[in-house]
């Protein structure tokens, strides 16, 4: 039984991991996309 829990445990800890690691990739493609579209207007404004 030992065993058991201490593979729930791995499985339990291992996904939260993977959960908080897509929760930083998702906020730093956000931010990518919000940065790009800046650029891309403040160019926008300098040609016109």
């Amino acid at each position: 039984m030992g065993d058991l829990t201490g593979l729930v445990l791995f499985v339990l800890i291992g996904a939260v991991f993977f959960y908080i690691l897509y929760g930083v990739i998702r906020a730093a493609v956000r931010d990518g996309i919000l940065q790009a579209d800046e650029r891309r207007a403040r160019r926008s404004e300098q040609l016109n």
